[in-house]
């Protein structure tokens, strides 16, 4: 193929071609182009988003940890690192290599900085199970992160997953992971050291994962294209391996730099390195180890295969750490040597097929992308809630919500993870946020995911904020102080100025959320282009959030726990159904505002509940989120299933419309319950803060009875709502 019809096959534009041509004087290899098309790829040089993603705060209470592949904080000298990466266009093409390739790259990211991978969370998104692929889809995604996860022995500790039909034609699969390290003991990703060894580890390079970054992931999903050979095939085994003969290779203290080889493989890792350690490199492809005979230097720089990693060694030092790897099983081998100029040069069998600076591929372009507000947003916000029909069953309403499948219990999912492996697991699956205790310490890690992508479609502004905001809600009901954020932002096709519009809207409101409450931005991922031929999906900035547990022993979970408990609603209601749960499973709609959100409102509820539950005084404490109070107090009565406990509400302010009241979701609202005797003590902490609090019942009995001035709207038997709420999802997939 010649080079001019080459780069637009490989995804570059006239106008990157015309630049390459500026940087390097000349026409350049099939090579060096293959490698400016992964580099200067959204998916790798964020070029289309990084004019944004540079205001995101990175200063916080705890200090931040940033790195080229994912961040952290410190907290009593360990490094808490964590990031969140999507696979996406993978994941719909072959669910379960997409899946487990994307949990085996993220917790790659997370070893490759030196810390150890303790636990996994994902964020799912699918098109509504009534569909056969979408179910295909979800078992399929479902079985690959178990069988990655568990086979490398990290548990999947939470997560979310949302059904629309926006993702009918591009589901998200978002992956996260979380590892932790003596502060001392991070590894950057740089090569420096001219004569250091270059040394590649791992599994063997094949053609698998060939274009990823710049065919999958920076381009519309069209289902007429065959890309299989671009999704990468993963064996756990292999990365187990891996990480242990990695973390074994850092303790020498020979290693100077590491990176993972995962989007762009080889060509990521050479250039970055060097561009990052202000050196250049010389690689020799034939020493590469291989998969596939035939393979072309190109191929093999573009190669994402999995399970294979860079390693930047000191001179003199190569034998013993190939060592280590062979004692794995692991190839490793010395491929190149640091250089003294700034150039990455690429040669096989004596032959050069790349020469060019690093910078060049590491600097790409920077674009400002058009935008303009969709034509039927502000019509899509006015809803006249007095034309909403009020319920003519309150049970049946209920029911009919708890057994929608973004509500319902999502047991047939983390069912079938090992959540317990390592044994540090506190919180399992289930509640607000999982936790996972710090060894050697009386500290522990609460982590969540979260992203109402309805209310970033209808308002992505506060949606993006209430993402962020509910996130830190989360972690605060369990028991923890909200510490710092990853992000993964899957969006439409950028080119497209309404898809930016709302890209740019959610990452204001990101921004300034974040501002507000004090939380860093440690590490994230962009995914644009998740569009099919039926149009975009719903706008989803995933927010990833860490809170550190200062005392195990104050941890908390959702479920009521004893009779006669005293139940108390933190946070006002207010008349509002936009964008509702109640409204898309009863009404079949979507429309109106998101909720508001008053971010100091928000802190105010939150620090509240996190102090109360500090301080030993709080049983439960559950968010009040999608579905509203009526779906919080079910939840509180059955999500602990083997002790499941009913209650008698009686104190709910009915002020405003009944359906408003129950299944509103308005925001910055906590349900807590405590023992009689400490209501007083809740209700005061509540008043110094400026909180609203409120007696609303008291937990008892086998049923959830909710009364409006002595008249019984919702009477159900726990264990009925229960079995609706808990299989609801196992139905739908038989």
């Amino acid at each position: 193929m010649k080079i001019k019809e080459a780069y637009k096959t490989l995804g570059l534009s006239d106008g990157e071609y015309g630049e390459i041509l500026k940087l390097l004087g000349r026409e350049p290899s099939l090579t060096e182009l293959a490698m400016f098309s992964v580099q200067w790829s959204e998916h790798c040089g964020y070029t289309r988003s990084k004019n944004l993603l540079k205001r995101l705060p990175k200063k916080g209470k705890y200090q931040i940890l940033v790195g080229e592949d994912a961040g952290g904080i410190v907290v009593d000298d360990i490094a808490i690192i964590f990031k969140m990466e999507s696979h996406n266009h993978p994941s719909y093409i072959e669910p379960k290599q997409g899946a487990a390739t994307g949990i085996g790259g993220i917790i790659r990211d997370i070893f490759t900085s030196g810390a150890r991978p303790i636990a996994s969370l994902n964020s799912l998104r699918f098109g509504p199970l009534a569909r056969p692929y979408n179910r295909y889809l979800l078992k399929g995604v479902v079985d690959g992160i178990q069988f990655y996860g568990n086979c490398l022995g990290v548990p999947t500790i939470g997560g979310e997953i949302y059904f629309d039909e926006s993702y009918n034609g591009n589901c998200l699969v978002n992956a996260m992971s979380i590892g932790i390290a003596k502060r001392k003991n991070l590894i950057r990703a740089k090569a420096y050291g001219t004569g250091n060894a270059i040394i590649y580890a791992g599994a063997g390079t094949g053609r698998d994962g060939i274009g990823g970054c710049s065919v999958l992931a920076s381009k519309e999903f069209c289902h007429d294209e065959e890309h299989r050979p671009a999704v990468q095939i993963g064996d756990p085994f292999t990365e187990k391996c891996l990480i242990e003969a990695t973390l074994e290779a850092l303790r020498t203290g020979f290693i100077v730099g590491l990176k993972d080889m995962g989007a762009a493989g080889l060509t990521c890792c050479t250039s970055e390195m060097a561009s990052s350690g202000g050196s250049g490199m010389e690689i020799d492809l034939s020493k590469v180890p291989r998969k596939e005979p035939g393979m072309q230097p190109w191929e093999t720089m573009m190669s994402e295969s999995q399970e294979r990693i860079l390693l930047c060694v000191k001179k003199g030092k190569e034998k013993s750490i190939k060592d280590i790897f062979h004692k794995w099983g692991l190839s490793a081998e010395v491929i190149g040597r640091v250089t003294g100029n700034k150039n990455v040069l690429i040669k096989e069998n004596g032959k050069t097929a790349a020469d060019l600076n690093a910078c060049y591929l590491t600097n790409g372009p920077a674009y400002d992308m058009s935008y303009k507000a969709p034509s039927g947003i502000k019509a899509m916000r006015i809803l006249r809630i007095k034309d909403i029909t009020l319920p003519a069953d309150y049970n049946k309403t209920l029911t009919d919500i708890l057994s929608s499948h973004s509500i319902c219990s999502k047991k047939w999912v983390y069912r079938q993870y090992d959540y317990m492996v390592q044994t540090n697991t506190m919180v399992v699956p289930g509640s607000d946020a999982a936790v996972i205790r710090l060894k050697g310490t009386n500290k522990a890690i609460a982590a969540t995911t979260d992203c109402n992508s309805r209310y970033c479609y209808v308002n992505p502004y506060k949606g993006a904020q209430i993402a962020v905001a509910e996130a830190a809600r989360n972690l605060a009901c369990s028991g923890a102080r909200p510490a710092a954020v990853t992000d993964c932002l899957n969006f439409g096709n950028p080119e497209k100025p309404e898809a930016f519009w709302y890209f740019k809207n959610c990452m204001e409101g990101i921004i300034k959320a974040c501002e507000f409450f004090k939380l860093p931005v440690v590490s994230g991922n962009v995914s644009f282009y998740n569009e099919s031929p039926q149009g975009a999906i719903y706008p989803t900035p995933a927010i990833g959030m860490i809170g550190i547990v200062e005392d195990i022993r104050s941890v908390c979970t959702q479920a009521f726990k004893d009779e006669g408990d005293i139940v108390i609603q933190l946070g006002l209601t207010k008349e509002e159904l936009g964008a509702s749960e109640y409204l898309k499973v009863t009404k079949g709609i979507v429309a109106g505002d998101a909720p508001c959100i008053d971010l100091a409102a928000e802190q105010a509820v939150r620090d509240c509940a996190y102090s109360v539950i500090e301080k030993g005084f709080i049983k439960s404490a559950h968010d009040c989120s999608e579905g509203g109070l009526g779906v919080c107090l079910a939840e509180s009565c059955i999500s602990d299933g083997e002790n499941m406990i009913g209650a008698v509400i009686n104190g709910i302010d009915f002020a405003i419309r009944e359906d408003c009241a129950l299944f509103g979701e308005s925001q910055s609202r906590i349900i807590l319950s405590c023992r009689e005797d400490k209501v007083s003590s809740v209700k005061e902490s509540a008043h110094r803060r400026g909180v609203f609090s409120r007696v609303i019942g008291r937990v008892g009995g086998d049923r959830l009875k909710i009364s409006n001035s002595g008249k019984d709207l919702v009477d159900v038997d726990i264990k009925s709502i229960y079995k609706t709420w808990a299989f609801s999802l196992e139905k739908a997939l038989r």
